[in-house]
């Protein structure tokens, strides 16, 4: 039973058109004006209060009176025209989000959260990037709502909103200034402390009054209490994170070390006693958010290499709506509208030019410096800049939907990602810091029954300089800046493992059309072999063709009037092979030599002498041959250079192609390539593919098609072509947005070169942290000591991988 009212069940207030907020009370449904006054009545009802309703004789306030500042806040991120410009239909019924979480400070803030949105329900799925600090969640909308989402963040400790480009460069701005802020009064507490510090070891060597050591140690803590409660805090806050968590990160034997010292020293401050470590304490923070705030440095010079190309968009665009134009925010653009983009400016939406002639510069994004030509019909991506012409465009994106918002998201989720060797370094921190305090309570034990004197300022040494800094940061340190270095040459790594299993790649497969040649042939020859005249043989193929995204396809479709052709029924494409379809009551069929039976009655040996490396498409219907087609597609021009790249480091290369023996023969003589097989279907592929793993081979596959997504899917890793079809790019871990062979080599580079910066920080921070224990636990190392070693061995680490850049 349903009441429809105008007015709000529960403050009177009237219910705004289209709003759908209501609460079953007494067995009927009731309108609310908004979902805070349905969130109250819905928590009267659930604690049992309906009476409420039944005997009320005033109004309440409103729900959006009633409820908290935040909540009304939030609740407005579930109002479909705000999540308009940051959330994107992932499916029926499925909705996902980038947010921004402040707050995260290593791997256990990821984890906690990951770990319990996923427990709510309706939530999908949930990937956190610790570099970008970019959440993106998915969501089912009718189990849970987007607010409810931020809500329960918040309850957890951190702060989110939708990501936005700008507000992420400014928050990392107001992020670096409170870092800043902090080494600041560590830096000047430390270096007071320090020199109190100085007068108190010179005093206990020459000789100094009691109540000087009395007023100096006074003064070092109130100069350290700064530091305590300020400078260090983010230390607590991620240690208490991880413990709520059950997560021991770094930041526990941190914090322990600074609180226990600063107590400690209070008390013998206070009561007296041989030494204080306020020095020590000032010292160690201090170097500690040093490290922090370089490490940070670097990991954000690989997100900002993505967030640039999100950044170049304009907040404005020119729209032309009735013959009038005006500017309006980007974000109010809608698909079908009309902009004009003058020379000089910068394309604000995903768009096809239908007015004007110009060349774009699409530098950003693909790596590629020459400028593009646009005609009319021709595709656009917002944060291209127009060069010459006027353009009057017809918007098909905007904001989450465009292309480059797209790449953003590949490139978030890919960094999101932990290859093999950063989840073994995760584990292996977590357990060395277990190990660590043990270690430091069985050392604590033994300087007590030995000397007891010294117990407290060894065990706070093995704290401090056995600190996993240097551990933790070792491999995202190295994948931060390896990821920037690719990205800036137009290579987008979209699998997290991908960088790792480069460096063991030995075999590279190439597909033929569309990757090592240029991927758009042109008919060269037509030659008819039945009653049809040529005309209407390339009508038919042309016809049949339009179902094929094949590049071949292009090439028949380039030559008639498409508007014309005729209708093709039950058009059925079979990759790798060919297309068929029914026009006119006679089926057709147009592919490969063999692919219909008429046409193996036919020899293309003199043909295929006559146009050399040309693939021979075949036209047939149910009995006869009605003509052959020559196409012919030049290779690409750093084809010969990055074949000859990869032979020349060793690592073998083969092609595998669906096309005619003649035509990948032609290529691979072209080329120097010796293994190669033609007329592969998809599954031939990947068969050919298997084969080579089962014989151990590392193999990465490069293709554009979509008969070449199995076997990119099939390689342990693979590359797609930035101008392939959107399901390559999809099955493949990297897409080459500037579309030039030699970035297989780079990119294999990059991979082998990151692996062993990785080892290397790794293989430095266990040699550190095991030379430097022994020595701390036998007291040969004090305090302040330790602490510069830590910082030390933390900055090693990151300069190493910055070398990668």
């Amino acid at each position: 039973m349903s009441n429809i009212s105008e007015q709000c069940y529960h403050c009177g207030q009237p219910v705004p058109t289209g709003f759908q907020y209501r609460v079953c009370i007494d067995s009927v449904d009731h309108e609310m004006c908004c979902r805070g006054c349905q969130a109250v009545a819905q928590a009267i009802i659930d604690n049992g209060l309906v009476e409420y309703y039944r005997n009320r004789t005033a109004m309440p306030g409103s729900g959006q009176e009633v409820l908290p500042d935040e909540i009304k806040k939030l609740a407005l991120y579930d109002h479909p025209e705000i999540q308009r410009s940051f959330v994107i239909d992932a499916g029926e019924h499925c909705k996902e989000a980038v947010l921004i979480l402040e707050g995260i400070t290593c791997a256990a803030c990821v984890w906690l959260n990951e770990r319990h949105l996923k427990q709510l329900d309706g939530v999908i799925s949930v990937e956190v990037n610790y570099a970008s600090h970019r959440a993106r969640v998915s969501w089912d909308e009718r189990k849970i709502g987007l607010s409810r989402i931020l809500q329960e963040i918040q309850l957890l400790g951190y702060n989110a909103h939708p990501y936005n480009a700008r507000q992420a460069d400014q928050l990392r701005k107001t992020q670096r200034k409170k870092d800043l802020q902090r080494i600041a009064i560590a830096g000047i507490a430390a270096s007071q402390v320090m020199m109190l510090a100085v007068g108190l070891y010179a005093g206990a060597w020459y000789g100094i009054e009691a109540n000087t050591v009395y007023l100096l140690r006074w003064f070092s803590l109130i100069l350290t209490v700064p530091v305590v409660i300020f400078a260090a805090w983010p230390f607590y806050r991620s240690a208490w994170s991880g413990l709520k968590s059950g997560h021991l990160n770094m930041d526990v034997p941190v914090a322990l070390a600074i609180i226990t010292a600063f107590l400690g020293s209070v008390w013998v401050t206070v009561m007296g006693g041989a030494h204080v470590y306020f020095d020590t304490i000032g010292m160690f923070t201090l170097f500690l958010l040093a490290t922090r705030l370089l490490e940070t440095g670097a990991r954000e010079k690989s997100v900002e290499a993505a967030e640039n190309l999100l950044k170049l968009q304009p907040a404005m665009a020119m729209r032309i709506k009735n013959g009038q134009q005006e500017y309006v925010p980007v974000l109010d653009l809608l698909v079908g509208d009309h902009v004009l983009t003058k020379p000089g400016e910068t394309i604000a939406a995903d768009a096809v030019v239908i007015e004007g002639v110009t060349s774009v510069d699409e530098s950003l994004l693909t790596g590629e410096s020459r400028a593009v030509a646009k005609q009319i019909g021709d595709a656009v991506i917002a944060g291209s800049v127009n060069l010459e012409g006027p353009l009057t465009l017809s918007v098909t994106g905007v904001g989450e939907n465009t292309v480059l918002a797209g790449i953003v998201r590949l490139v978030d989720k890919a960094q999101a990602e932990k290859p093999k060797i950063a989840q073994l370094a995760d584990r292996v921190a977590a357990w060395f810091t277990l190990g660590l305090l043990v270690f430091a309570l069985i050392v604590g034990l033994a300087w007590l029954w030995v000397d007891s004197s010294r117990a407290f300022e060894i065990v706070l040494a093995v704290l401090v300089v056995t600190c996993p800094c240097a551990l933790s940061l070792a491999v995202p340190a190295a994948l931060a800046a390896a990821g920037s270095h690719l990205i800036k040459r137009g290579i987008l790594v979209m699998r997290g493992h991908a960088l790792e299993t480069l460096s063991q790649v030995d075999h590279v497969v190439f597909d033929k059309t569309g990757t090592l040649t240029i991927g758009k042939p042109e008919i060269v020859s037509a030659i008819p072999l039945g009653q049809s005249d040529v005309a209407e043989c390339s009508r038919i193929a042309a016809s049949l063709e339009q179902a094929s995204e094949h590049p071949l396809a292009h090439a028949f479709l380039r030559k008639v009037d498409t508007v014309t052709l005729p209708k093709v029924s039950d058009p059925r494409n079979f990759p790798g092979q060919g297309v068929t379809g029914e026009i006119g009551g006679v089926v057709y069929t147009l592919g490969n030599r063999g692919f219909a039976e008429a046409s193996q009655s036919h020899s293309d040996v003199g043909m295929q002498a006559e146009f050399p490396g040309a693939t021979l498409i075949w036209l047939c219907d149910a009995q006869n041959v009605l003509a052959v087609f020559a196409l012919a597609d030049p290779l690409r021009n750093d084809a010969a250079v990055a074949v000859n790249a990869l032979l020349s480091r060793g690592i073998g290369v083969s092609i595998l192609s669906g096309d005619s023996e003649a035509a990948v023969g032609y290529v691979a003589a072209q080329l120097g390539v010796e293994n190669y097989n033609s007329q592969q279907k998809p599954q031939d592929k990947l068969a050919v593919l298997q084969a080579m793993q089962a014989q151990g081979r590392v193999v990465a596959m490069v293709g554009d098609g979509v008969n070449d997504a199995p076997v990119l899917a099939g390689a342990q890793v693979s590359f797609a072509m930035g101008t392939g079809t959107d399901v390559a790019s999809q099955s493949s871990d990297i897409v080459l947005l500037s579309s030039k062979l030699n970035d297989v080599a780079v990119a294999l580079d990059t991979g082998k070169a990151a692996l062993k910066v990785m080892r290397q920080n790794l293989f430095w921070a266990a040699f550190y942290n095991f030379t430097a224990l022994p020595f701390a636990a036998l007291g040969h190392i004090s305090p302040w000591v330790a602490a510069l070693g830590m910082s030390i061995s933390s900055l090693i680490v990151v300069l190493n991988a910055l070398r990668l850049r």
